[in-house]
């Protein structure tokens, strides 16, 4: 995943012109990346409820007590192929394809997702949500307009997120709660902390881009790194914020 417009190991080493949050072009270029992302994140949260609020398609993907079923395993696993897919075959893909799989990534996170609603109460996941977007806008905001260059810290979150995957993949065996909150807490800030690096790591992308024709890609892949980022800290917020039903 060495590519370049890989969604979480990629990074453009350019820095932006001083002027950039006067640059039309680069704000034109940034809201189609939210704008792109929103409409994911809608997407997914429309699938979850769909799948959850339909018992019989619910049954398709998880058994009673919530556990994947041979299809929802496929539904959980087919996001990561996609993803790999992607970056690898970005050059050799049209902006069209890259779209239509990502809004096909966004509706299989929704079957993957739909779970919450049976382990969470309604008005808790509502309210997680609503944190979670006002913290990521100031989060991205602050990504976008701060002068100073956070390249250093994202090497530093990207080493901190293979290791919680590693600490999350080692506590299925051990099954340690105390190693669960720490994965929780750390997840938190490092998904926090990679907001505010992808944003600008993006504004800076368009410097390298602007004109080109791969720009179009360049904006959904973008859309990618920061769904991305939206939804795992909805999820860790979910873990400490998150009424059991």
């Amino acid at each position: 995943m060495a590519n370049n417009m890989d969604p979480r190991l990629g990074a453009f080493g350019a820095r932006a012109p001083a002027d950039a949050g006067y640059d039309a072009g680069l704000r034109s270029y940034m809201l189609s990346i939210y704008n792109y992302m929103a409409s994911g994140v809608l997407l997914t949260g429309i699938v979850a409820l769909l799948v959850y609020s339909t018992p019989a398609l619910f049954a398709v993907f998880f058994n009673q007590i919530g556990s994947p079923t041979i299809l929802g395993w496929i539904a959980i696993a087919s996001p990561l192929v996609m993803i790999l897919a992607m970056n690898f075959g970005i050059h050799r893909m049209s902006e069209a394809t890259l779209k239509m799989m990502f809004w096909a990534f966004a509706a299989l996170m929704g079957v993957s997702m739909s779970t919450i609603f049976a382990r969470y109460t309604g008005a808790s996941i509502a309210q997680t949500f609503f944190i979670t977007a006002a913290s990521f806008g100031g989060l991205s905001l602050f990504g976008y307009t701060t002068k100073k260059d956070l390249s250093a810290m994202g090497r530093f979150l990207m080493m901190g997120l293979i290791g919680i995957i590693i600490a999350m993949i080692a506590n299925i065996f051990i099954k340690s709660s105390g190693l669960q909150l720490a994965v929780n807490i750390l997840g938190v800030l490092i998904f926090a902390g990679l907001t505010a690096y992808d944003t600008q790591r993006l504004r800076d992308m368009y410097y390298q881009l602007q004109g080109s024709d791969f720009a179009g890609k360049a904006a959904v892949m973008g859309a990618l790194t920061l769904y991305l980022n939206f939804i795992n800290l909805f999820q860790f917020l979910l873990s400490f914020m998150g009424n059991r039903d």
